[in-house]
């Protein structure tokens, strides 16, 4: 029983559309677990307590892009997290560099290194509290 290539090309077609389609909606829902991650979640609350680099972007409002995960920069593991979380406001854009450790005993995040680098020549060391 021949089958037609003009319905096999409509089959790729309509094949080839469902994977992109879904490839794209999995790439989406990755990037919004990664966003309710603890991490990354304390990395924004360490921006927003620093009124100098929020000034710099022109923040409030401040915007939290999605970050980009074949970004080298974005590593995860078990204990650790290094990110790069693109941030922007109504002045300038940039990103937050961030590098946060898991204490294993205590099941806590604590970040080490917050530095907030806008698209001007401005970059901002957020001091952390330690308490």
């Amino acid at each position: 029983m021949p089958v037609s290539t003009r319905g096999l090309q409509q089959m790729a077609i309509y094949l080839g559309i469902v994977s992109g389609g879904g490839c794209a909606v999995m790439y989406y829902l990755m990037q919004q677990n990664f966003a309710k991650s603890e991490y990354y979640k304390l990395a924004i609350e360490e921006l927003n307590k620093h009124d100098r680099a929020l000034v710099a972007l022109g923040a409030p409002p401040l915007q939290v892009r999605n970050i980009k995960l074949s970004d080298r920069n974005n590593r995860v593991d078990g204990i650790s997290a290094r990110i790069k979380i693109p941030v922007c406001g109504t002045k300038s854009a940039g990103y937050l560099h961030t590098y946060s450790v898991r204490q294993c005993t205590e099941k806590m995040v604590s970040t080490r290194s917050c530095v907030a680098v806008t698209g001007r020549p401005a970059s901002f060391s957020l001091p952390l509290d330690q308490g």
